[in-house]
């Protein structure tokens, strides 16, 4: 992944922060997770509201984000 990538997906998850929900983003079907695009790079996260935390899931390219370890 291209530094010039990494620092955009970066800032985008310092904006989960303030703002979890922000537009653009989609609920996934399964569990209590979102996504939110970063180019062609997908973040994947869960909202804790409980304890107040986001948790990056995890990031990766569109076409590879959505497929199971």
């Amino acid at each position: 992944m291209p530094n010039k990538d990494v620092k955009r997906i970066l800032e985008r998850i310092e904006v989960l922060r303030n703002d979890p929900r922000p537009a653009g983003c989609e609920k996934l079907s399964s569990l209590e997770r979102y996504r939110v695009r970063q180019g062609v790079y997908r973040i994947i996260y869960e909202i804790r509201e409980n304890e107040l935390v986001v948790i990056v899931v995890k990031v990766g390219h569109r076409r590879e984000v959505y497929k199971r370890s």
